[in-house]
């Protein structure tokens, strides 16, 4: 009996200890977890607050109005919003198709050799501050706008978007190429079992078995180009203008996250301008808030018709 029990006596230490550490580790892993989501709230609890007073000293009217020109105390807030959108969605036209080609190239076409010589270049392309591309855009972007677009000024919202693109593809491409390479071989060598040739394998079981990452990667795309600050405010030209006339591409434009870095640092603090400017950011937290809101819905949207199909 005595022989017996000695295994279990000396098991017992050793099983507590690897308890203790995965009880260690999982409430740190959940305490991260729950300080992101607390950070968040903190951070728009902070605008909430900040911005709170200017829907009592500001009139509504006034916040949607199509004039921005603070020292007139006019605040209107669609010429940035729609400044930010255009630039936006100009850099994601231009940046989608190019960033989802190159990943498809990086992931199923290059050769091992290659995709090890491009993916850490591609990667490293991230870590270029955002205030030297601005200062390449204004001195070899804009001119070229300027003398080969036929357009009034180098700064516009084209610029703003072709620097744009380039800052969001390494993001595209990355993330997108990850879901790609986390396909399995096994749903390419059916389609290739079946007949169908590379590029048709790729079109139509890699890009839709990988549909949900890819999606991840251009909203993590939309993200970086609509909360870029130092490039746009550098190479748009920073006129509050509504862009809705046909040639608006070739218009400066202002957007918002421009509009708090230059003004923010010269403002009254308590003014209607402080409090606007706030207002402003929380408008902009609340756009990017939705975007990837939209994008996670989405992505467990098809995770769940996936896990069904599955099963």
């Amino acid at each position: 009996m005595s022989t017996s029990s000695q295994p279990a006596t000396l098991a017992s230490p050793t099983r507590s200890g690897l308890n203790w550490g995965e009880f260690l580790i999982e409430r740190t892993i959940r305490l991260m977890g729950v300080s992101a989501i607390v950070f968040i709230g903190l951070i728009f609890f902070f605008l909430v607050r900040e911005s709170a007073p200017t829907f009592v000293e500001v009139d509504l009217a006034t916040l949607f109005n199509v004039r921005w020109y603070p020292n007139e105390g006019l605040f209107g807030l669609a010429p940035l919003v729609l400044g930010s959108l255009a630039v936006t969605i100009v850099a994601t036209l231009i940046a989608l198709p190019l960033g989802l080609a190159t990943a498809v190239y990086v992931a199923e076409v290059a050769p091992r050799w290659l995709r090890e010589i491009l993916k850490p270049f591609i990667e490293v392309l991230a870590g270029i501050p955002s205030v030297v591309l601005g200062f390449i855009g204004m001195q070899q972007i804009a001119p070229w706008v300027l003398h080969n677009l036929g357009a009034p000024t180098g700064l516009t919202v084209f610029s703003g978007a072709l620097l744009l693109a380039y800052m969001a593809l390494p993001t595209i491409v990355s993330v997108a190429e990850d879901a790609l390479d986390a396909v399995p071989r096994s749903l390419r060598d059916a389609g290739l079992a079946l007949g169908a040739t590379g590029w048709q394998t790729i079109y139509r079981v890699t890009l839709p078995a990988a549909r949900s990452g890819v999606l991840t990667a251009v909203m993590l795309g939309i993200g970086r180009a609509i909360g870029e600050t130092m490039a746009v405010m550098m190479v748009t030209g920073n006129a509050a203008r509504i862009p809705l006339s046909l040639d608006f591409l070739f218009r400066p434009a202002r957007t918002m996250t421009a509009t708090i870095a230059a003004e923010m640092g010269e403002v009254a603090a308590g003014s209607e301008h402080y409090h606007v400017l706030f207002t402003v950011g929380m408008v902009l937290f609340l756009i990017t808030f939705l975007i990837n809101l939209l994008a996670a819905s989405v992505v467990f949207r098809q995770r769940r018709q996936a896990t069904r199909i599955l099963s």
